[in-house]
This record gives C-alpha cells, structure tokens and sequence, in this order.
C-alpha cells in the first residue's frame, strides 16, 4: 500500500489546477457578459412579456 501514492508528477498537477482556473474565468467571463446583456435586454423583456399578457386578457392572441 506504501507505494500506490503519488502516482502524479507535479507537472501534471500543476496543468489540472492551471485547467481549472481557466475554466474557471471563462466562466466568470461568459457570466459577466450575459448579465450585462440582460441588465440592458431586461426593461424591454418587462415590456414585451406586459404586452403579451395585455393581449391574452384582452383576446387579441
């Protein structure tokens, strides 16, 4: 059992983590820009969605 750890070398350890971190801030990135997106799409989502269900009352649809 004493020689089953440390299988990896610290290059490869190293590569993982340095993988990691790069999904991890192309996450941030890709949330960053989709959230700036809605902040300036939300206002007319709000007025379309109040438009559709203003029609549905009113049974234009």
């Amino acid at each position: 059992m004493h020689g089953t750890r440390g299988k990896l070398e610290v290059e490869t350890l190293l590569k993982i983590v340095l993988a990691l971190v790069a999904v991890l801030l192309v996450i941030n990135i890709l949330s960053t820009i989709i959230s700036g997106l809605l902040g300036l799409l939300q206002p007319l989502l709000m007025i379309a969605i109040l438009l559709v269900i203003g029609l549905w009352l009113l049974d234009r649809i």
